[in-house]
């Protein structure tokens, strides 16, 4: 085999299985809709958050299902042994080498773990997306929402699916644990973390090292080294302000008032930009408020949500601000898993945790940590009594046992939302 061949087949499955890690079926499920188009499959989402295993999981579904091992073509730019690929046209020698090697037959399945890595891979993409002279299936990871804007998007226009993965869900914690369902279960991934690979991680000390690692690596290799940032310190600043006033509403002047306050100069157009870079990362996710009487988003004030709970439980746990702040924040991420558009809602002056949209579907959630008595119950209760329509109004807790429907509102446990909503 050639030398370069060699070097990477370690991380193709030619010669057998790679470990696939714990299957995620639910992804599995929405990629295998489009399986048997040519459509461009692209995998978006936070580093470290899943992706590679999702797309070794893939490959071992096809070649299960009797795809030939040397129809798969594997790239890994998170692995060194990919260093030497820097551009579209390193990529392409590779890809050549490969057919010339193998000279596969039938599909050929080419996956890119981390594509935003190589300069213009869009031109590699795009070729073989259309090329009509062998039959072709693309897969793509990346860690950057904007790497399908732009030029690829217009070189594509509609020919690309997107996917967008999450750290795991708690039904995915509980199956990856042999964990049973229930409030002791959900409690414990509230204090821990979705991020898959602490699951192989018991000892606290090593899960706040693989953490804090975690968090300086996205940091400086997706936006620090991508977008030469000048001021590192006000973007590590900022994220630990975020994971530690989720829940909370906020502007942009709100943010520079308060950096201004500890004595620190910072302009609007810095803080605005390194808040998007974030958002781009998938390390934040903003919250929009929504007009509930009038049906459209508001501008000005917003509420930011962590990608994972673990970085406020293993990087800033003295300043945790609460279990119910937790909660909301998983409860959002959810919402989102599920393929809901989640708006922070506004009823004339009361104000609604979330307002979820997904296609003709619209519902509106509460979430509080326990309904102990009759004035929490009345209090968060009372955003979702003042809505007149006729959607799905549901309080989210963590109460063993759930309260009888009131007025058309149901008391969900935090458990069971993935059942109920998904």
């Amino acid at each position: 085999m050639d030398e370069t061949l060699s070097a990477i087949k370690a991380y193709n499955f030619w010669d057998g299985p790679l470990n696939e890690g714990f299957i995620r079926q639910s992804y599995l499920d929405k990629i295998n809709i489009y399986d048997s188009s040519r459509l461009v499959k692209v995998l978006v989402g936070q580093r470290r958050s899943g992706k590679s295993y999702i797309l070794r999981q893939i490959a071992g579904r096809l070649i299960s299902g009797g795809t030939s091992p040397r129809n798969t073509f594997f790239v890994n730019m998170d692995i060194l042994a990919f260093d030497f690929i820097h551009d579209y046209k390193d990529l392409e020698r590779l890809f050549r080498l490969y057919l010339r090697e193998f000279q596969p037959k039938g599909r050929i399945y080419i996956f890119i773990d981390e594509v935003q890595n190589i300069s213009q891979w869009e031109r590699f993409v795009n070729s073989y997306s259309q090329d009509i002279s062998g039959d072709y299936a693309i897969y793509l990871t990346g860690s950057n929402s904007k790497m399908l804007s732009g030029e690829l998007a217009s070189m594509l226009s509609g020919r690309y699916v997107t996917i967008n993965v999450y750290p795991l869900s708690y039904r995915e914690y509980c199956d990856a644990g042999s964990r049973e369902y229930g409030r002791a279960s959900y409690m414990q991934y509230l204090h821990e973390s979705g991020m898959p690979e602490m699951l192989h991680l018991s000892d606290e000390e090593a899960r706040a090292n693989y953490v804090s690692a975690l968090k300086d690596t996205i940091l400086l290799r997706d936006i620090i080294q991508r977008y030469n940032i000048k001021d590192p310190r006000l973007l590590d600043d900022l994220f630990t302000y975020l994971v530690n006033n989720t829940s909370t509403l906020f502007s942009v002047n709100s943010l520079i008032k308060y950096f201004k306050g500890m004595g620190r100069k910072v302009s609007y157009d810095k803080v605005a930009l390194y808040l998007s870079y974030m958002s781009d990362a998938y390390l934040i996710h903003r919250a929009d408020r929504y007009n509930v009487r009038g049906k459209e988003q508001l501008a000005g004030l917003c509420k930011y949500y962590a990608n994972d709970l673990c970085f406020s439980n293993y990087l800033f746990r003295g300043n945790q601000h609460g279990i119910g702040y937790d909660l909301e924040n998983a409860v959002y991420l959810q919402l989102r898993r599920m393929g809901y558009d989640v708006y922070v809602g506004d009823n004339g002056g009361l104000e609604v945790d979330f307002v979820a949209r997904r296609r003709d579907r619209i519902v509106y959630l509460q979430v509080a940590y326990m309904l102990v008595d009759d004035k929490t119950i009345s209090r968060e209760y009372a955003s979702l009594e003042s809505i007149s329509d006729n959607y799905e109004k549901y309080v989210v807790s963590l109460d063993d046992y759930p309260l009888a429907s009131r007025g058309g509102i149901i008391n969900l446990p935090a458990w069971q939302l993935e059942d109920k909503l998904g």
